[in-house]
């Protein structure tokens, strides 16, 4: 996210000595992505962040593929996914490709017990139930119902859930997290027409520094691969950082709708983009108002990318059989559009309640196993009327 941000104590001028009330130096790290080209942050730690004491175990958690090709819309039930205490052991991978894995999770308990890193991915986790506070070495997040979460990849973080009932959707993206290009000037600067703005932005706070040394357990995944690693001192002991790359947060809720008088295209909900896909907020909006508009939306043919709509709240107005936590994927190849009915039966209506988080791809999305298991096999004949 391109906007400068802060926490605790850090020298005037990069690189240079920052001592410690004892006289050592603090040590600083570099925390970037694409080489030293991207955004970055100055972190400056306590002790050395290289200190692996251990590696405790190495397993491969990349998803086992169901059906690779296809060309059949489905409707998953995202609820049906049995809740876990453990966040990682409770994610559930539905959809991959190259780019990105799309999953939910219902997480019983915080991540207290380790540190987590995805070495592989930038991650979105939106908040679909639960409140809690996402921790990380550069400072804590709080989050409720709505929230997206935007985790650069290599931040090491832990969760704290308020509770036991939690649902998430996430996805995990090789290529870093943006806010869309059309929204920002070349300074990065989110302008007039965006639906959104820095205010809305949840920044990291609360900065935490422990001062502890011992074992500490740090799960990191790479490669597909779940590596459990012993760290000599407490991950969180920054005492100050400035810089570009950080997590942040955004509500849904805060997402301003853009109308017009005949039905706008699904871009004009995009929040986030990578490369290879986008991330789009449907929340509530009024209608279209020319005198002659049909609301819900026409038929499109999925050509060049595959359309997954996770659905949160209210009534969506172009389907029907959907309810909280239902996924929908129509694949591309194959148009789609609104359910029998909806359509003629939108005309005249003033506004929308619906709320939804859309991922289109850029590339086909395979099922994985998990995914199949909670299809419900005919959604692709719902068309038929």
């Amino acid at each position: 996210m391109p906007i400068y941000h802060h926490l605790g104590k850090f020298p005037q001028k990069r690189h240079t000595q920052f001592r410690q009330p004892d006289g050592s130096l603090y040590h600083e790290q570099l925390f970037g992505t694409i080489g030293f080209d991207g955004m970055s942050s100055l972190l400056y730690h306590l002790r050395r962040p290289t200190q692996v004491k251990d590696i405790v175990s190495s397993v491969d958690v990349t998803p086992k593929i169901a059906e690779g090709k296809h060309v059949k819309s489905r409707k998953m039930v995202g609820f049906n996914v049995a809740p876990a205490d453990d966040l990682l052991e409770a994610r559930k991978i539905l959809l991959v490709n190259d780019s990105v894995a799309i999953g939910v999770a219902a997480p019983r308990q915080s991540l207290t017990d380790y540190f987590y890193k995805n070495a592989d991915a930038d991650e979105m986790i939106f908040v679909h139930r639960g409140t809690g506070t996402l921790r990380t070495l550069v400072g804590n997040i709080p989050f409720e119902y709505g929230d997206y979460l935007i985790i650069p990849r290599g931040m090491i973080y832990q969760i704290e859930f308020d509770g036991a009932d939690n649902r998430l959707f996430f996805a995990e993206s090789k290529d870093p997290i943006y806010t869309p290009k059309r929204y920002r000037n070349h300074f990065g600067q989110l302008l007039e027409h965006s639906p959104f703005c820095e205010r809305d932005l949840k920044l990291p706070q609360d900065l935490e520094t422990h001062d502890a040394t011992g074992e500490f357990r740090m799960k990191i995944k790479k490669q597909g691969v779940l590596h459990e690693l012993i760290y000599a001192s407490h991950p969180f002991d920054v005492v100050g950082w400035d810089g570009y790359n950080f997590p942040y947060g955004f509500s849904i809720h805060n997402f301003e709708p853009i109308t017009g008088r005949v039905h706008q295209p699904p871009p004009v909900h995009q929040t986030f983009e990578t490369k290879s896909f986008v991330i789009c907020s449907f929340v509530p909006r009024l209608y279209d108002y020319h005198p002659q508009s049909i609301p819900a939306p026409y038929n499109h043919s999925n050509i060049d990318s595959d359309e997954v709509l996770y659905y949160v709240d209210g009534d969506f107005m172009s389907r029907t059989g959907i309810g909280p936590g239902y996924i929908s994927l129509h694949p591309g190849g194959i148009p789609h559009g609104p359910h029998p009915g909806t359509y003629e039966g939108s005309i005249g209506h003033t506004g929308t309640e619906e709320l939804a988080v859309m991922i289109d791809t850029f590339a086909p999305l395979k099922i994985t196993e998990a995914g199949m298991g909670i299809d419900d096999g005919k959604y692709y004949q719902s068309w038929l009327s």
